[in-house]
């Protein structure tokens, strides 16, 4: 009898200890984790062409709010400098004009492009502009601010040239300050994966 009761509570222990470890991978599968990348995302260029984000897959990607008439501006040669140096390295800029902080992208999407490649000699890839905040915000910045559809913070864009990295899997991996230039140790760093 006391062999049958001792079988029996052994039996329990590791049907209940079983069963805890059923409903812990059961809460781990369905907890709520971001499927989104930047992948799903298709925008027009500054020249109306489409852009479809899903031609980068593999490519880490730095994204940036841009604007001609602004005190950080100057960072485009910056940014010129690393995409020429890392672009055949799996490494792409996408640059997103925007009108959002002090009117300081006023231009039209031509303007802009003539002032880019006129004054900077820009090559990576621009987009046409955007609202990169504010209730006209567009998917793509909605995406990189909000956690809950990139899977790694909430963030505001601060001004103009705040920056965005994006890894070869289309996940966000960091947000930088604009005041971070674009030659920084630490986007440097993480363009060569160190």
């Amino acid at each position: 009898m006391k062999k049958t009761l001792l079988i029996l509570t052994i039996s329990m222990l590791f049907s209940c200890q079983n069963q805890a470890q059923n409903n812990k991978k059961t809460m781990e599968t369905s907890a709520p984790a971001s499927t989104e990348t930047i992948y799903q995302f298709k925008v027009t260029d500054l020249y109306g062409k489409p852009f479809d984000f899903a031609a980068l897959k593999g490519k880490k990607i730095l994204i940036v709010n841009t604007a001609s008439e602004c005190g950080l501006t100057p960072q485009y040669k910056d940014l010129e400098s690393i995409y020429a140096k890392y672009k055949d390295k799996g490494f792409v800029i996408i640059g997103f004009p925007a009108n959002n902080f002090g009117a300081q992208e006023p231009g039209s999407n031509e303007q802009i492009a003539k002032f880019c490649e006129m004054n900077y000699g820009v090559t990576f890839p621009m987009m046409a502009k955007i609202s990169v905040k504010g209730n006209d915000m567009d998917k793509v910045y909605k995406f990189l601010t909000q956690k809950s559809k990139n899977g790694l913070q909430d963030s505001e864009v601060e001004w103009n040239f705040q920056k965005y990295l994006i890894d070869e899997n289309g996940k966000l991996v960091k947000v930088l300050s604009p005041r971070v230039l674009p030659t920084d140790a630490s986007i440097v760093g993480w363009i060569n994966g160190k």
